[in-house]
């Protein structure tokens, strides 16, 4: 029998906990071996809750105990959270986690904490919830050179965008509804700021390409400026606006960022609206495959933690290869990267955007705006253009 333990009972902790007791003859089973919940450390402590018998009120009784082998952390954050994982691999115990700001942050420290501990450090969960693609990325798909991974990494900006565009709701009202629903934070800048999506993007990559990308790295633009003008004028084009996060390889350059992109609405990724993920991979043998579904929620992102559990269950005595390595070299600047784009300009802006930009099918124009479709160009082109442009956007290929 492995025993888990839990540190952070809160959404997703919870979840794990739910799925550990109802589901454990099925997880025995895929497992090969009985698996239990001996002990939870959490902050709140509610005495009528159905785990309370496993309350523990220092982390050092799990770090302790020799019975314990593998922590499951789903406190969040990078200060609390880095000091209880680093503290239990250090102890010799598995760790799995879903927390994104830590891997992206502080993955290279705690891979080599856990390779020196031969222990594992396993993250599924940490990108797009309950949709498999970390594993599948590395393994699955590991007889492929991968050129590109693209997708919609944040359910609140795509809930946004989605009510905005089908609905016609305004940026305002899209987020004020989100955070009814219980789709947004009551500060949502993590969110609809690209923060998250770039964390998760940093994570991709690092898995993609093995080289370690710092979100402080990369272009991060979210959707408070998306317009209703320019959900407007993309429907106009036959067009969805979807916010994705990308990290693909162009000339021989590596591209890290994050930022609105325009996809034609026939494109497999523009038919993933709401609160749904998609990542969208792209192989030197396979072509490109998509991967879809709940990228967040209680179960969804507890079921992908269960699965590593699972996983490393499985394997015992063997630790298994994670994560990337160190890297002198940035990704390449944002303003490098080639593109056909959408911009939106001022109507009266419409010969200077020509004469600097070049050929550009442009849309009816819409409230004293124009909006349109460049040629393939660096996006430096467009930024020392001197053109006051609105939005410009890279059209998703």
């Amino acid at each position: 029998m492995k025993h888990i333990a839990i540190a952070g009972l809160g959404v997703v902790g919870g979840g794990v906990a739910e799925i550990l007791q109802k589901n454990a003859a099925l997880l025995e089973k895929n497992a090969g071996e009985a698996i239990a919940l001996k002990a939870v450390y959490t902050r709140t402590q509610k005495p009528g809750s159905p785990f309370a018998p496993y309350y523990v009120r220092d982390f050092a009784a799990i770090e302790q105990d020799p019975e314990i082998d593998l922590v499951v952390e789903t406190i969040g954050g990078s200060t609390v959270a880095l000091d209880i994982v680093s503290r239990a691999l250090k102890a010799g115990k598995h760790v799995v986690t879903a927390n994104k700001q830590l891997i992206a942050e502080h993955g290279l420290e705690l891979f080599d904490l856990a390779k020196e501990n031969c222990v594992n450090l396993l993250f599924e969960a940490s990108v797009a919830g309950g949709i498999p693609i970390l594993n599948p990325l590395t393994r699955c798909l590991g007889a492929n050179e991968i050129s590109e991974v693209s997708g919609i990494l944040n359910g609140t900006t795509n809930y946004i965008l989605t009510q905005m565009l089908e609905n016609g709701e305004s940026y305002q009202d899209a987020l004020s509804n989100a955070q009814r629903l219980g789709y947004a934070e009551a500060d949502p800048t993590a969110d609809v700021e690209g923060i998250d999506a770039a964390r998760k993007s940093c994570i991709l990559s690092g898995l993609a390409f093995g080289k370690n990308v710092s979100p402080d790295d990369i272009h991060v633009e979210g959707i408070s400026k998306v317009d209703a003008l320019d959900a407007q004028f993309a429907e106009a084009g036959g067009m969805k606006i979807k916010l994705l996060g990308r990290t693909l390889v162009q000339n021989g350059k590596r591209f890290c960022f994050v930022n609105p992109h325009v996809i034609e609405a026939s494109a497999l990724l523009a038919g993933v609206n709401g609160v749904f993920n998609a990542v969208c991979v792209r192989g030197s043998e396979v072509g490109e495959v998509l991967f879809a579904g709940p990228g967040a929620g209680r179960y969804p992102t507890a079921s992908a933690v269960v699965g590593d559990i699972i996983d490393i269950v499985k394997n015992p005595g063997r630790a298994q290869p994670c994560g990337w390595a160190p890297c002198q070299d940035a990704p390449a600047a944002y303003e490098q990267f080639c593109s056909r784009f959408y911009v939106r300009i001022r109507e009266e802006d419409k010969p200077d955007a020509e004469k600097a930009l070049g050929a550009i099918r442009w849309l009816p124009a819409r409230s004293g705006c124009l909006a349109g479709f460049t040629e393939p160009m660096a996006f430096r082109k467009i930024a020392a253009s001197g053109v006051t442009v609105l939005a410009a956007w890279p059209i998703f290929e």
